[in-house]
């Protein structure tokens, strides 16, 4: 089964004309019913990404730079799997349980989108699935109109 560090091929999924999800298996998404990713036309829509390894512990404990750059990678992975680009990605939105590490975070999401900036929020949560966490971040790319 795919991590969602590392996606397998994406598939077609039947029940939906035109829509092909990413598989992810983090521990959570069974019972959650949930995928990684899905393309949809000339859209991509990558779930809400938590920075973690392949081994499906969290990435960084207490670094919430570290963690940022994590699912950053995860996500940049996911456009990658479905066809698309970082350069494509027109919204973010990033929930921290603290919001005194929006610096941190937000360093490392300008680090990626500069060149293409997209509009996002970041906002503080009451905690994530798992404590150690502090960053979780979802995307929203439009491969444009030919796509």
């Amino acid at each position: 089964m795919p991590s969602p560090e590392n996606p397998s091929q994406a598939s077609p999924d039947s029940s939906q004309t035109g829509v092909t999800r990413l598989p992810t298996s983090a521990q959570w998404a069974a019972t959650v019913g949930y995928c990684r990713a899905l393309r949809a036309g000339n859209r991509i829509l990558v779930s809400g990404t938590a920075p973690v390894n392949v081994d499906g512990t969290t990435h960084a404990p207490g670094d919430p730079y570290r963690q940022m750059v994590r699912c950053l990678e995860i996500v940049s992975e996911a456009l990658r799997t479905l066809g698309g680009s970082v350069t494509q990605v027109i919204r973010t939105r990033i929930y921290v349980t603290d919001v005194e590490t929006w610096e941190a975070v937000g360093r490392a999401h300008g680090e990626v989108f500069a060149a293409a900036p997209p509009v996002t929020t970041l906002v503080e949560v009451k905690g994530l699935v798992d404590p150690e966490m502090m960053v979780e971040m979802e995307a929203e790319a439009w491969l444009g109109p030919d796509a």
